[in-house]
Parts: C-alpha cells; structure tokens; sequence
C-alpha cells in the first residue's frame, strides 16, 4: 500500500508523514528530498536556477519513480498534485490524503521557513497571507480531488492509524 500526502506547503506532510510512517512500520518519502539529493540542489536553487516548468516536469517523474513501491508514506510538494495529472496518477495508484489547513494556519507555519520556500521567500506578511489565499483557491480543486481530506484540527498519530486499518479491512 502506498499514501500519497498532498496539502498546501506548512500543513504538515513531512512532519505527520514520519510520525504516521514510525507508528505504522512504513517507509517514509518526501519527494521534495528526494529531487534535492538526485538534482544535487536545493528546490529553491532549481526554481532559481532552471525555472519552475522544468521543476514540475522532474517532479512528475521521481513521482513516477514509486508506482511500485509499497508499505510507504511519500510527502508531495504543495503544488505536486496540481501538475502533468499528477493527481489522478497518484489516485491511480495509492490512497491521496489531503491535509486540509487553513490560510492563516499556513502563515504561522510557513514564516519561520520562508527562506527555504522559493515562491514565497521574498513576501511580507500581508503578501505571503494574500499569496496563501491565492495559492489555496487555486490548488483546492486538485487537493479536493484527494481520496481521503482529514481536516488539520483532527490530525494526530491515531488519525492514519485508524485510517490504515480501514483500508486493510477494505482491501
């Protein structure tokens, strides 16, 4: 079984990814990470360097890389499911959870790591928040397409652990 975590930047794909992985005996990808070591740059790098086109076709392949991989949590980028069908491949291919977060949520989460985050890394306040809006309205109807939304105010290392063992029964 593979889960695919999609969610807006700062809703918390990497950090419950690991601990739902730990909890469950899982294997842990954050596919950021992933094109970070292959690329041998950092994403902010490849957005600078390269653009963002070319980012987003490299992001659907090493996506594509784990269409067998098993028993594994594979954190997306925030943008990911909304490019080259990424979206319905995952769908296609594992259960997509989509961590559902807030606007102003984000903003508290992602201030502290603007540096490290390419689209937003030059904004104030005001324009990081109106960005978060935009962004949101935007990629919500990619995030919606998720199997499962679990809303951030109901996450906890219980929440995939019952999920888990939903599908199980399912499968």
């Amino acid at each position: 079984m593979i889960f695919f975590l999609t969610g807006f930047m700062g809703s918390g794909k990497s950090y419950w990814g690991k601990k739902w992985a730990s909890a469950n005996d899982y294997t842990f990808v954050d596919l950021d990470e992933v094109i970070e070591n292959a690329e041998g740059k950092t994403i902010a790098d490849i957005f600078e360097i390269k653009g963002e086109d070319y980012f987003r076709e490299i992001e659907a392949t090493y996506l594509r890389n784990f269409a067998d991989a098993n028993n594994t949590i594979i954190a997306c980028g925030g943008g990911t499911p909304c490019f080259h069908e990424n979206m319905q491949w995952m769908n296609d291919h594992g259960t997509t959870l989509y961590l559902l977060t807030t606007a102003p949520q984000i903003l508290d989460r992602v201030l502290a790591e603007q540096e490290k985050r390419p689209l937003i890394k030059k904004m104030n306040q005001g324009e990081l928040l109106f960005f978060i809006e935009q962004k949101l309205k935007e990629r919500t109807p990619f995030y919606s397409q998720a199997k499962l939304v679990i809303p951030s105010t109901e996450i906890s290392v219980q929440t995939f652990s019952t999920l888990f063992l939903a599908k199980q029964s399912t499968a």
